[in-house]
């Protein structure tokens, strides 16, 4: 399980600005590495090589990196815009930590910066004869790796922002969290017990101290807090949940709750006012459905791309799998895991009632319920079959043609348990 500091420093490697810091810095040392690495230069080589071509090739660099790199910046930009018109605006998220995009823009800022840099060496006269020639060897690499990030920036721009592309990164980004959640399906803890209610109703429930979502739970963290307390956890807010001085983060079984005791289980939970993908299989699937909705409503009136969306949520659900025997990391933590009826009301009630006008997206709503309640008849059956009745409900109401309604009503019959 990741700790809380691990999961503070993986999100600020997501933040754009960090590759572009780090690649400025090593810019800055790149240049003024010529001046310490000069003494190991012969000094017959900078005449044969002729390393005095050095300040036209940084000048070049300088004003090249500075006009490609507002040109990136301008694209970037626009696709988060695409994202948010034809997608939805919680989908920009995946598109701005996109690696290949901040390498990009890293690299040509860096770029720039070491371009920068040795200009004002050469103008100072800090690198003499021997400087210079390093400073030629390291700007011809910093050419090529240039080259070679426009050409891999040219080819990646092709698919960039897309709905297609977005549509993709969300697909990656449920998958992988539900695979997470399928992996620790208490986030590591123990299951729920059915005499569950009878012990917190023993304990002391701790309220959340600001209002937000539940981006992360540092498991690490409560089970030195229960060890130190000598009490057992358990968690009510989940990663998605939304929180406020109202509703209980966790509640404490056994042990005194005191004032640092309380702060440093508060720490635990990080909140913030977005939703995140990591810890949270729900939110891909509610975004996905999103752009669902979107492609159904009557500006854009896409049912392609509510049908293709169809087909992400089967893959995704189908990975789903029951874990009776879940390895245990953190023994004095109780969660409570997903509920398979809510990720099924999250991916196909939105869609069921924005497509209920669409024969052809009502068919294939019911035929992916039909296919997931024959993959895991034990889990999906139920939620499928409610989901199923649901999604018939709005077809009935909304259906002009009776052999459209005859036919959903059909395929719907399949699914019942």
């Amino acid at each position: 399980m990741t700790g809380i500091w691990t999961w503070n420093f993986q999100q600020l490697r997501k933040r754009i600005w960090f590759p572009i810091a780090i690649f400025g810095v090593l810019g800055v040392l790149t240049a003024f590495a010529a001046v310490w690495l000069k003494p190991l230069v012969p000094p017959d080589l900078p005449r044969l090589i002729g390393s005095e071509s050095v300040s036209t090739l940084l000048n070049i660099l300088a004003t090249s990196m500075l006009a490609v790199t507002t040109f990136s910046v301008s694209i970037m930009v626009s696709a988060f815009n695409a994202a948010a018109n034809n997608a939805t605006p919680r989908a920009t998220v995946l598109l701005r930590d996109d690696g290949v995009t901040q390498g990009v823009l890293a690299s040509f800022t860096g770029a720039f910066i070491y371009s920068l840099c040795g200009i004002i060496g050469l103008q100072t006269g800090i690198y003499q004869r021997s400087g210079r020639l390093v400073l030629f060897v390291v700007t011809i690499v910093v050419l090529a790796i240039i080259i070679w990030q426009l050409v891999h920036w040219i080819g990646h721009l092709s698919n960039y922002g897309r709905l297609t592309d977005i549509t993709d990164r969300l697909e990656t980004a449920a998958t992988k969290s539900l695979a997470k959640q399928m992996k620790q399906p208490y986030l590591g803890g123990l299951r729920p017990e059915p005499d569950l209610a009878a012990r917190l109703a023993t304990g002391t429930a701790l309220p959340a101290a600001t209002i937000g979502y539940v981006q992360f739970v540092d498991m690490e963290s409560l089970q030195s807090c229960a060890e130190k307390a000598g009490a057992t956890i358990f968690v009510a807010a989940l990663p998605g949940a939304f929180v406020d001085p109202q509703r209980d983060l966790l509640h404490l079984i056994g042990g005194t709750l005191t004032d640092d005791l309380a702060q440093s289980l508060r720490d635990a939970f990080v909140v913030d006012t977005q939703r995140t993908f990591d810890q949270d299989p729900r939110f891909g699937l509610i975004v996905l459905a999103e752009v669902a909705s979107r492609a159904l409503s009557p500006a854009i009136n896409d049912p392609g791309t509510a049908i293709d969306i169809l087909g992400r949520l089967q893959r995704i659900l189908s990975l789903w799998h029951d874990q009776p025997d879940h390895e245990v990391l953190f023994d004095r933590i109780i969660v409570g895991g997903l509920v398979i009826d809510d990720l099924f009301a999250d991916a196909f009630a939105p869609i069921a009632r924005d497509g209920a006008t669409l024969v052809e997206v009502q068919i294939r709503l019911q035929k992916v319920l039909h296919a997931l309640a024959r993959l895991n008849p034990d889990q999906f059956a139920r939620p499928a079959a409610e989901q199923s009745r649901r999604a018939l409900a709005f077809a009935d109401t909304a259906l002009v043609l009776a052999a459209d309604r005859a036919l959903v009503a059909d395929l719907s019959r399949q699914i019942a348990p």
